[in-house]
């Protein structure tokens, strides 16, 4: 039996990148997903043709997180299709670096808009039907312990995640409710592509610094999500993993 078998899973930002991965990981174990995205219908409906192509289980569902409605809405729409919930990944992110001199309202809202308020909506949400046994996966950053320049805004809203996980481990764990992190050091997306970061002096740093040699593929987080949503991690929470192949 696969470790996800009967599970019910909700993937923020699953349309592409790590949080298609992780989709696309939890159903391949057995577990039924929602596949949640903000605007790109047609990369969520790519990734649900995969799991169903596999012979999984799996519904592309719009929402913008940073939105009450809208986060209510996406868990909803999983108790309406599947009848319970039991783990949550809170995926969805944007980031874009800038120095101290660039920085804006509107970037700073941007970013803690979606990295913060919108994993506090969506977990609020989605713990009126969680229960013993389930599992909440927030996916922060490597970029808390190495803070990079120019990252000042994106670090602190993924400095925010890795505190929102320790509190409300201790919060929802007399629910018997596990709630850990994920610290993906850079990863190969579509999103670190599209900002210059892939074939950059910041890659190469990042390698020269990663005792494994090399930056990360959506897969290799996805692992550690699997892991994380079945009982073979039923002993942790309230932890910050680092996915990062050694880096510090």
């Amino acid at each position: 039996m696969n470790k996800l078998t009967g599970k019910v899973g909700i993937v923020t930002g699953a349309s592409k990148g790590i949080g298609a991965a992780i989709a696309k990981a939890l159903a391949a174990e057995g577990a039924s997903v929602v596949v949640n995205y903000a605007s790109s219908s047609e990369g969520a409906d790519a990734v649900v043709a995969a799991i169903t192509a596999a012979g999984g289980k799996a519904v592309a569902v719009r929402g913008d997180v940073s939105k009450a409605a809208d986060a209510q809405g996406i868990i909803d729409a999983a108790i309406e299709t599947y009848g319970h919930l039991d783990i949550l990944v809170n995926n969805s992110g944007v980031y874009e670096f800038a120095p101290l001199e660039a920085i804006t309202e509107e970037h700073f809202h941007r970013h803690f808009n979606v990295n913060v308020l919108g994993l506090l909506l969506t977990t609020q949400a989605a713990a009126k039907h969680l229960g013993e046994g389930a599992s909440i996966i927030n996916i922060s950053s490597i970029v808390t312990r190495i803070t990079p320049p120019g990252s000042t805004v994106y670090t602190a809203t993924k400095g925010a995640v890795d505190a929102i996980t320790g509190v409300l481990s201790r919060e929802l764990g007399p629910r018997k409710i596990r709630v850990n992190a994920i610290n993906p050091g850079m990863v190969v997306t579509e999103g670190t592509h599209q900002a210059g970061l892939i074939g950059s002096e910041m890659e190469a740093g990042a390698v020269s610094q990663t005792p494994l040699g090399r930056i990360g593929h959506p897969d290799d987080i996805a692992g550690v999500a699997v892991f994380l949503a079945s009982d073979d991690a039923r002993w942790l929470t309230g932890e910050q993993l680092q996915a990062a192949g050694g880096l510090r």
